[in-house]
């Protein structure tokens, strides 16, 4: 009996392993793979080169062709997803284990439809007619958008520079002695006479600095309401050194007026003391700068505000409600070697233009050697022509609180240092709020913006609009990039959106990012 079970159980061995088996292949099943084809898309229909399609199950991956195509071997029922940068995704489920074509579409997202303006907007990455970082192109770099009436001149060309004239800034600037690799020219100084804000404000209503004469600012003097300060071609304004409270500087106040109306053969510099030519394109912070307030209106809260940088005082503040302010009249004017300390991270900008408005006068001005931004316009609608602002160590051209002035002519030229200068144009929208009105949109055409290789050419951001026109950019690391915030109505990409902020017909050459539009162009967060 025992022999029997003995050979019984023997035998029910096998058919136990035979049902053991059996269960564990029922529970995984053989992988069957099958073929899938198909095509991505945007939501134009336009073939999508470089997608991602990847099996959730099996991983398996594939990347579109040129004309969107792909093949994936995937297994059967799994879901595929369908990705790209710049676009929304995608996704879709297998049927059973047979061939088959699946197909997807994705949308373009904010930074694919920015970057698709580029081309559709008349912006080129190379151009033949433009070789390297020269300042002036050859004569056959043409104009593109025809410039509006009212304000620009029509010219047949890009850039700052006509190819086929004498360069606007010859003959009087700091700027072309460093295009010519030297330091600045001699100057001749006059009369040493000191001013405090205290003479000023005792000079009575009408102010004259003539050129015989080498004006030494001791602190912060102010050109009162009511006062004109009239300056005589060929003068030279020098700036004490000093830092915070001790620094000095020039400041036009609401209801005052500066006429520094200088000459190509004689132009107006303001520098520091003691300069007597010969100073480096290095040499920055040595005194403060110029800085002119004004009644044009702003979008800060409640429509008037203190400029940054100066000590608490009444005459401190900018804004109002007259667009057509008239602060006076800058003309043939050189600015140098400023951007004092006065806190913390806390520069004077070369030139300051708070509230400024369009009946001031601002053309053949230039700006060199700042330690803060070159120019920056906080809110008002003053135009310009003929500015340069090269070699100042923060951002060249910065406006912010609902700038809306028209600029022509104007070069941005970093120092070729990297980390030497932050960027060719920032630009903030609004400050408090950000989404106020007006909204910041300046119109500039004819810039030529040369940058280093560790900065980048504009940023837009804070609810900022702006236009560049028949502009060329070189040099930057970096293009433009676009704020646009999740989850808010109101920002840059959404001025993009709206129109109210437009690149269009200019040529960005060697940029470090790349020369496709999606390179130039980003979107940030």
């Amino acid at each position: 009996m025992k022999g029997f079970l003995k050979f019984f159980t023997l035998l029910l061995l096998p058919a136990a392993f035979v049902l053991t088996s059996c269960d564990k292949d029922d529970e995984n099943p053989p992988v069957t793979d099958v073929t899938v084809t198909g095509t991505v898309s945007d939501d134009t229909g336009k073939a999508i080169e470089g997608a991602t399609v990847t099996g959730q199950t099996s991983a398996a991956t594939a990347t579109t062709a040129a004309d969107g195509t792909y093949t994936l071997s995937a297994a059967a029922s799994e879901k595929l997803l369908f990705e790209k940068e710049g676009y929304a995704s995608a996704e879709a489920t297998l049927t059973a284990a047979v061939s088959q074509t699946v197909d997807a579409t994705l949308d373009r997202g904010p930074a694919v439809l920015f970057a698709e303006s580029f081309d559709e907007t008349g912006n080129t990455v190379t151009d033949p007619s433009f070789s390297g970082n020269s300042i002036v192109p050859t004569a056959d770099l043409g104009a593109g958008s025809t410039e509006p009436a009212n304000f620009f001149m029509n010219v047949d060309y890009k850039g700052a520079v006509d190819p086929n004239g004498t360069p606007w800034y010859a003959e009087w600037t700091f700027y072309e002695d460093i295009l010519n690799g030297a330091s600045s020219d001699a100057l001749t100084l006059g009369t040493l006479e000191e001013w405090t804000d205290a003479m000023m404000q005792a000079a009575g209503n009408d102010v004259f600095w003539t050129n015989d004469k080498t004006y030494v600012l001791n602190g912060f003097v102010y050109v009162g309401d009511g006062q004109t300060l009239h300056i005589e071609e060929g003068t030279i304004i020098q700036g004490k050194p000093g830092e915070a409270a001790a620094a000095s500087a020039l400041i036009i106040a609401r209801g005052g007026k500066i006429m520094a109306e200088g000459s190509k053969e004689n132009p107006i510099i303001f520098t520091y003391e003691g300069d007597t030519g010969g100073s480096a394109a290095t040499l920055r912070g040595q005194w403060g700068g110029l800085i002119i307030l004004g009644k044009a209106g702003l979008n800060s809260t409640p429509g008037e505000t203190s400029i940054e940088g100066l000590p608490d005082d009444p005459r401190a503040f900018y804004g109002g409600n007259d667009d057509d302010d008239n602060s006076g009249v800058l003309r043939y004017v050189s600015i140098r070697h400023g951007g004092t300390n006065i806190g913390a991270d806390n520069e004077i900008n070369g030139l300051s233009l708070g509230g400024v408005g369009r009946g001031t006068t601002i053309e053949y001005v230039e700006i060199v050697a700042n330690k803060d931004d070159g120019i920056e316009w906080f809110g008002g609608t003053v135009d310009a022509k003929y500015l340069a602002s090269v070699f100042c160590a923060d951002d060249a051209l910065d406006y912010d609180e609902g700038y809306r002035g028209r600029n022509q002519f104007v070069i941005v030229h970093q120092d070729p240092t990297e980390g030497g200068a932050d960027r060719g144009g920032e630009h903030d929208g609004g400050t408090d709020p950000e989404n106020g009105t007006p909204y910041a949109t300046p119109v500039f055409f004819n810039v030529t913006s040369i940058g280093n290789s560790g900065s980048r050419a504009i940023t837009f951001r804070d609810n900022a609009g702006g236009e560049y026109h028949n502009s060329i950019f070189v040099g930057y690391d970096k293009g433009i990039d676009i704020e646009d915030l999740l989850g808010q109505d109101e920002d840059s990409y959404k001025q993009w959106q709206d129109g109210n902020l437009k690149i269009m017909n200019n040529v960005f050459f060697n940029i470090g990012a790349g020369d496709r539009a999606e390179d130039i162009f980003k979107i940030t967060n």
